[in-house]
Order: structure tokens, then sequence, then C-alpha cells
């Protein structure tokens, strides 16, 4: 049907050219190249015309004038045929060019009383046609698109309206409370994930962002306001839905309260200016990340133990499976840097950013590594992720990966860490070895290829302590995964050389 619309305003739009041309041509008449006009060669007429006519094997070739309202056998519409084609043109001369070996190839193969119209009508069906189809359907998609997007947003407003009586005593009590009444409160979920779903939506609703403090490739964080405490707001990007789903996913089913994980709030699907915006909200830790602090402060040697043990104590809760109806699967954190980890006011540390994690239960021995295709940070992946020989359908290769980037957290508090009065410069990993941003191949040829690892300065080895955290990061840099510590028996290691330190000061 649009085909046949299409046509039947082109032959409405054909005609009323054409008719023009035959009008303007009654006041002007034309002069033609004309083959049948004896010496003088030339015509005077409305419209010129060149034709080709066969009849037996000799094709006869005619140039003329032609009137324009010819009721005869040849006129400017006649079709093209097996037998005869006519072109017609309406400016002076216009036919002079024309010649038989031009016209010849436009002569049909069909046979003669079965002319078949082709040319513009059969680039509206063919080619327009199609064109103009895809057009609409591609507008229909975007319509379709949007208006789900409005209906799913529209839900979540019905959900609010449904759930109209709980919702407002939720909310009033949200309302009342502070951020710590609020995750100890006998409302939560039981599952030590956060509040529950309509409390978290509440909550959300209810925030100003204030400042952005930090951006990356999954979008922003903000300093936002809750009730005048001060809360982090983690507003990803569209197109890193899948890391807010899963990091949502995992906060919210499994038991992941623990003072070295950041503490989750909330999670939602908020629409802001006329866009989807996807929020995660937990506390907020003024000193920022472990990466920003580094570079900012430089630490004593008590304080860069705590700081590295309380990360291991994140990654031992993480890599543990809890057993119990309340309990919770291994996870592995698959992005282990110094800017996933925040540091708290005390300088003790907690674990952020689980967009990529991998979980596993015993149970059922169920791998879920989720449904994000990307993989971790490039200058912090271990040897068997760049030559790609990891193990991806067994949990503990995910978990010794885990361990070769710790390794590298830790070779960066020690460089900050004082000794004897001397302390270097914050530098990344690798930071001698690759650019600023190392392409894959680049951390493929120095750790895989030239077995480099990060220099370990000669101070460190008159400095007990040092000396000990440099055993210990080197024990998790080994080229054979089954070969690294565990977590568990790091955290055993950090807290003997802890005590150490203890004792040494205590004998002073």
């Amino acid at each position: 049907s649009v085909h046949m619309l299409l046509l039947l305003l082109f032959r409405i739009l054909q005609t009323s050219a054409e008719d023009k041309e035959v009008l303007r041509g009654l006041h002007s008449p034309l002069k033609c190249v004309c083959s049948s006009c004896g010496l003088q060669e030339r015509c005077m007429g409305q419209r010129c015309f060149s034709s080709v006519a066969v009849s037996g094997d000799t094709p006869v070739f005619q140039r003329g004038c032609l009137e324009g309202h010819e009721k005869g056998r040849m006129t400017c519409q006649t079709p093209h045929s097996a037998s005869q084609v006519v072109e017609c043109c309406s400016s002076n001369l216009c036919n002079l060019n024309v010649s038989a070996e031009m016209l010849l190839p436009l002569l049909r193969t069909v046979p003669e009383g079965e002319p078949i119209q082709y040319g513009v009508d059969v680039l509206i069906i063919f080619v327009v046609g199609p064109f103009v189809v895809l057009l609409l359907l591609s507008l229909l998609a975007v319509l379709v698109c949007r208006r789900l997007h409005h209906s799913r947003l529209q839900r979540l407003h019905e959900l609010d309206a449904e759930q109209g009586a709980i919702d407002g005593l939720i909310a009033s009590n949200v309302g009342d409370s502070t951020l710590a009444d609020l995750l100890d409160h006998s409302c939560t979920s039981g599952s030590g994930s956060g509040l529950p779903f309509l409390v978290q939506r509440t909550v959300a609703r209810q925030i100003t962002l204030v400042e952005c403090v930090g951006k990356g490739r999954y979008g922003e964080v903000w300093r936002g306001q809750w009730q005048g405490e001060n809360v982090a707001v983690k507003i990803f990007s569209s197109r890193d839905e899948k890391s807010w789903f899963r990091e949502t996913e995992i906060y919210n089913t499994v038991l992941l309260r623990h003072e070295n994980i950041l503490g989750f709030m909330a999670s939602d699907m908020t629409s802001r200016n006329s866009s989807t915006q996807l929020w995660l909200i937990t506390h907020y830790h003024e000193n920022g990340s472990l990466y920003d602090y580094l570079q900012r402060v430089a630490v004593e040697t008590v304080d860069g133990l705590l700081m590295a043990t309380s990360v291991v104590s994140g990654l031992v809760h993480l890599h543990t499976e809890i057993f119990g109806t309340e309990g919770k699967p291994a996870i592995a954190h698959r992005d282990l840097k110094s800017k996933n980890i925040l540091v708290k006011k005390d300088l003790r540390c907690c674990i952020a950013d689980l967009g990529l994690a991998v979980t596993h239960s015993q149970t059922d021995n169920q791998l879920d590594i989720g449904n994000n295709p990307k993989v971790g940070t490039k200058r912090y992946m271990a040897p068997e992720v760049l030559d790609e020989s990891i193990q991806t359908d067994c949990f503990d290769a995910y978990k010794r990966v885990d361990i070769w980037a710790f390794g590298l957290v830790l070779w960066e508090i020690a460089r900050r860490t004082y000794s004897n009065g001397i302390v270097e410069e914050y530098k990344p990993p690798f930071y001698d070895l690759v650019p600023n941003d190392p392409s894959f191949e680049d951390m493929r040829k120095v750790v895989c290829v030239e077995h480099q690892r990060p220099f370990i300065p000669n101070r460190w080895f008159s400095d007990p302590t040092l000396s000990a955290l440099a055993k210990l990061m080197k024990e998790c840099w080994y080229q054979n995964p089954s070969a690294r510590l565990t977590a568990l028996r790091i955290k055993k290691t950090l807290d003997k050389i802890h005590s150490s330190l203890e004792k040494g000061k205590a004998d002073c």
C-alpha cells in the first residue's frame, strides 16, 4: 500500500510537470534536429524527439518535432518496447547529440505487446519504497522504545501508589531516623545487605546532591546529603548499566555487612532531567580512595600496616563462603586496585566497586560471573589474565587474581610508608615499565614475557617491617597462580608483622 501511494503521488507530480512543460512549449516553439525535413535538417515544434524502430533486422533511427498533444502512433508517452524506443526533450536542439547507439540498448527484450513499465516506477518500488519502509520501521522502533522506557518509569511510580500505606509508614519512619538507625533497625531485611527495597527508594528520593567528588569510566561519584548526613552517590552512565545491576544484585542478595567492605545503603533507578539515572548510595568517606590519599599523605609504619591489614580483612570476608540460611557465597572482586579502596577516618580501609564480582556457592557448585563482559584494570591484571590462560570455570582462579592485585596495592602502601624518615613519592605499579595508560599488549609483554615485577627500593631491606612486607608481596606475585598465598594466610602474616612491630616498640 505504501508503494502504491508513493507511485500515485509520483504520477501526479510527473503529469503536472509534463503539463507545465507542454504549456510552456505552446508559447515558445523549439528548434529541433529533423532527419526527415530535407536539406533544412531543422523543424519547429513543442517537443524534440529521437526514436529507434526495429522493422525486421534493420533498426530505423529518426529525429524530429512533436506538437505535445499527438494522438498518433508515436508520442512522448509511448512506452519502450521490443520494437520501438521514443525519447523526448524540451530545449532547443536537445536531440542533436542523441544517436541510434544510445537508444538501441533501451529496446525491450520481451515480446512486443507485453511491454514492462520500468525506469522511474522500478526505482520507486524497489529502491525508494524499501527505504521509506525502513524509515517508518525505525521511527516505529524509536517510539516503541520510548514508550517502554516511560512505561517502566511509570510502573515504578505505580508501584509506589500500590504500596501507598506501607510506603507512607516507612517514609515516616525513615524521616525520623539516622543512617545508623536505618541500618541497625529491626525493619532491615535481615540479610545484612542494607535496607528493604521500599526504604531504599524512599531514601534515594530524599537525597540532595552537593558536589561531584570523582569521575571514572563508570560515571560520577557525588557527595550527597540525606537528613543532614553525608552519603556517597555513585551515578552510573547508561552504557554501564550492567555494572550497576551487578553491584546492586550482589549487595541485595548476600551477607556483605563488614567493616572493611563499603557500606551499602540503597540502589535506585530514577528519572531526572528527562533521562534515566542509575544510582548506588553508600557510606561517604571524606578521605577518598587509597589512590588519592597516598598521593597526598605519607604514612607511618603502623598506619601503613593498619591499611594493608584492613584491605586484606575485607578480601578474606569476600573470599569466604558463609553457610546457613543467612549465609553468603564466596565472592571474588576481579577489579581490586587502590582506586577501588576507600580510606576511613581512622585510616582503616574498605573495599568498594563490586560491579565485576564473581560469586560461587559450594552447596550447588554454582559459579556466577554475571552478565558483564568487562574485565579488570589492565595495570593490575594477573599474568594468567594477560596471557588468557586463566581457568574461567574455576572460582579459585578468580581469587588468585585478587591476590595478585592485592600484592600491587601492598607495594603502593609500602612506598608511602616512612622508614628512618625516608619515603618514596607515590607511583602506580609498573610506572617505570609501561605508559600512563598501558595497553593490554604493554602489560602482557612486561608481566608475562619479561616476568617483570614492581621495583623494591634498597631502603626497605634495612627496615624489618618493610622487609617483611616486601617478602609478602613477592609471594602474591608468583607467575604460577596456585603458588600464591591465600587472603587468610596474608592476613595472619600481617597480624604477625604488626605484633612484632608492637613488641619491638615495647622493648624500646
